[in-house]
């Protein structure tokens, strides 16, 4: 539900590396069991997703189980570049689909452009258990993942952890080798955070050219140690784990696999840079009300949302959700309420509205 190298992938194949016959088959055989509807189908909603692994999964979690309860089927259809899709429908007038997920490049465009419809949340979260970060006007927060601090431990000073990105600017007090992504977006909001800005506050303080200029400053203090700039998911993963950097920026799905392989690696989630997927619905469909009904089935049940995030660790944010996975599994996701507290959301429309401009500085920075 991501897109490629400032976001970590999630397309059907590599969301679901770690799907197996056998696990689609022991999910099949939780879900409850629904009596075939009464009544004949009311309506159709087409949705478009990325296909694939992520698919089986929503169709076994949340489209075959929604339409036995609604009458309602899910014409789920495997989707690329959904940008100039959209595009064409709006200026045909013509949505032919209903309900889109989206990545938070592509939300931002769709957002901007006014392709999305507004959401009755009394509808998509009627329980109101979808904090008010999940839940924008004309789109929800459909799965996470997080870029965070990952720390080798058998690096660090004898005693000491690094706990903040403060700390990973103290090159004295934590000497050693360090990486990270070759992308203004979030290195940004790392930096003003390390210059004593809070997490909450980072994007008021990015929105202003003073506050532009505060953070390409302190990236000047740290541009010295860092050793590599890694630009795909993998290498920061393969440095820690030859050891050839001892701290780096990295996505938390990777370095949990990384710890269970057995290398001495530890993730810091204060001030991690939340990213999320989101799911809208398009101007003009005709079934807005169900597509509505769709997203809370998706996005807003506690214990559905945690099926999903248990077969695939990329969790929503629905209050509940934790109460309904294995603590040992839930404390290593980013929507976690010991990990969220401490994190900020990557603000997709703000990068919509800057990326140009503030990569155009970045590569300048970079060559200097």
């Amino acid at each position: 539900m991501r897109r490629r190298s400032t976001n970590e992938p999630t397309n059907g194949r590599n969301a679901m590396k770690g799907l197996t016959r056998r696990s689609l088959l022991a999910a099949t055989a939780t879900l409850p069991l629904f009596a075939v509807a009464a009544t004949a189908q009311s309506s159709e909603l087409t949705y478009a997703g990325s296909g694939g692994g992520l698919a089986q999964v929503m169709d076994i979690l949340f489209d075959k189980p929604f339409e036995a309860e609604t009458g309602i089927r899910i014409r789920a259809i495997a989707t690329t570049d959904r940008i100039s899709a959209m595009r064409a429908m709006m200026q045909a007038g013509n949505p032919i689909w209903d309900v889109a997920e989206l990545t938070p490049v592509e939300y931002a465009t769709a957002s901007i452009e006014g392709w999305l419809e507004p959401i009755d949340w009394s509808v998509a979260d009627p329980d109101n258990l979808l904090p008010e970060e999940a839940k924008l006007e004309d789109a929800g927060v459909a799965a996470t993942f997080s870029t965070i601090l990952a720390q080798r431990t058998d690096m660090l000073p004898e005693g000491q952890q690094m706990a903040s990105w403060a700390d990973f600017w103290d090159v004295e007090a934590f000497p050693g080798p360090r990486a990270l992504q070759d992308s203004v977006m979030e290195n940004l909001e790392f930096a003003l955070i390390a210059d004593g800005v809070s997490p909450r506050e980072v994007y008021n303080v990015l929105s202003t050219e003073e506050g532009v200029d505060r953070a390409f400053d302190k990236l000047d203090e740290i541009k010295p140690h860092v050793a590599a700039w890694w630009s795909a998911g993998a290498q920061p993963v393969q440095m820690l784990a030859d050891g050839e950097v001892a701290f780096t920026t990295a996505w938390n799905g990777r370095i949990t696999q990384l710890r269970q392989d057995g290398i001495p690696v530890e993730t810091m989630w204060n001030g991690g840079a939340l990213k999320p997927s989101y799911v809208g619905i398009l101007k003009g469909t005709q079934h807005k009300t169900e597509a509505e009904q769709y997203i809370h089935f998706m996005i807003g049940d506690p214990e559905r949302s945690a099926e999903f995030a248990a077969m695939v660790a990329y969790p929503g944010m629905v209050q509940g959700l934790y109460d309904h996975l294995d603590p040992e599994v839930g404390r290593e996701l980013p929507t976690h309420p010991d990990n969220m507290a401490s994190q900020f959301v990557v603000d997709a429309v703000f990068w919509a509205r800057n990326m140009d401009a503030l990569q155009e500085r970045w590569q300048e920075w970079l060559l200097d």
